[in-house]
């Protein structure tokens, strides 16, 4: 038997359904015009909402930072990882998102993959969005419990599943704001479930911190709901333009997770710089307001125009501005047809959407001006119509 027979037969059907996928070389820092694959770039595919991701205090922070400690952190937090800055970063957080305390993760999927498993076992369910990101359905098959998958952002079929379940405990995980979509999540609706069945609900808002809300704390600020609500997983390498992620809420919770968060305990922690680089751009997003103001500026401007040129506009109005497409050939297509014409925008297709609902997944920064917005539409015109 050939043991690379399968492998050989996935990656030509991937070929045959373009749906293969290969990395792009970068060089230099993440900004609207970027040198991909030794050309130059118009970008509208990064998730540095704010455009924080080199601005020169969160840079001399982190360099400041990496002189004083070094590279690396040495270890897991629990043994001799954890710094000053680590705690500083923690506590910075916590007071921002308005929670009793807050727990770093090395990454997003890593928070939520420790704190699903953490709150949920085998004879617990587990409910969830069926537009949910890739790292929350890993955590409830981690987790071992019963998964039950509701219609996206329907809460009537979610309550009615809920009145079925007769034991264990319960967890609601939701996304924030929804990585291929944009829409967001009824979270109100989703805490009065919560708060009637007694149940845990976690919102991944990893697309909405730094963007969302009066003062830029995402998605439950926006709505008004505190730490009795719901716990907060945010992470930094988005909106904050760093890296890593955090878990927000009770000072009982987070103890609970020091002791049993599997992907907390036995994970070396992120270098100290990276938390130095943070906790400058935390107070970027609290100082310079602007950025947000620019943003939703950007958004309604190319909202607007791809609605006067019939593009097939999602309901988002967040930074992520997906365009519905279908064929997956037709949306490599026009992705690699904006390519050539200098703009990169990335073609979504399964199974990271689900079929027959391939899309370009168009997404802005504070970091773009009016000027490029306009020529993204008008090469979008030039080529889908």
């Amino acid at each position: 038997m050939d043991k690379y027979a399968r492998l050989r037969h996935t990656l030509a059907q991937r070929q045959e359904q373009h749906l293969y996928r290969r990395p792009r070389i970068t060089e230099g820092p993440q900004q609207p015009l970027l040198q991909v694959n030794g050309k130059s770039m118009l970008a509208f595919c990064s998730n540095n909402y704010l455009g924080l991701a080199n601005h020169p205090e969160v840079i001399r922070a982190f360099q400041q930072a990496a002189n004083q400690y070094g590279v690396g952190s040495g270890a897991a937090h629990l043994v001799n990882g954890h710094s000053r800055l680590h705690q500083q970063l923690e506590e910075a957080l916590a007071e921002f998102t308005q929670r009793e305390r807050v727990l770093l993760f090395s990454t997003g999927y890593m928070a939520n993959l420790g704190l699903t498993t953490a709150l949920a076992g085998r004879h617990d369910t587990i409910y969830q969005d069926r537009l949910n990101h890739a790292s929350l359905l890993d955590a409830a098959q981690l987790a071992g419990a019963k998964l039950v998958r509701y219609p996206h952002n329907d809460t009537r079929q979610l309550a009615k599943r809920l009145d079925t379940q007769t034991s264990g405990q319960t967890l609601i995980s939701t996304d924030g704001v929804f990585s291929m979509d944009g829409d967001t999540a009824p979270v109100k609706e989703l805490a009065a479930l919560a708060r009637q069945h007694d149940a845990w609900l976690l919102v991944d808002d990893a697309h909405g911190f730094g963007v969302l809300g009066a003062r830029g704390a995402g998605l439950l600020e926006a709505e008004q709901l505190g730490q009795e609500n719901a716990v907060l997983m945010a992470t930094l390498g988005k909106a904050l333009g760093t890296a890593g992620a955090f878990v927000a809420g009770s000072t009982e919770l987070i103890e609970y997770l020091i002791q049993t968060a599997r992907p907390y305990i036995y994970t070396t922690a992120q270098p100290p710089a990276l938390a130095a680089a943070s906790l400058a751009s935390l107070k970027l997003v609290q100082t310079e307001t602007w950025r947000r103001e620019h943003l939703q500026h950007l958004i309604q401007t190319f909202r607007q125009g791809a609605a006067q040129l019939g593009l097939a506009l999602m309901p988002s109005t967040t930074a992520i501005q997906p365009i519905l497409i279908g064929d997956n050939a037709k949306a490599l297509a026009i992705s690699q047809a904006l390519e050539q014409a200098g703009i990169l925008v990335t073609a979504i297709r399964p199974p990271t959407v689900p079929p027959q609902t391939a899309r370009l997944r168009i997404t802005f920064s504070a970091a773009h001006n009016q000027q490029q917005v306009e020529h993204l539409l008008d090469r979008l015109n030039d080529i889908v119509n």
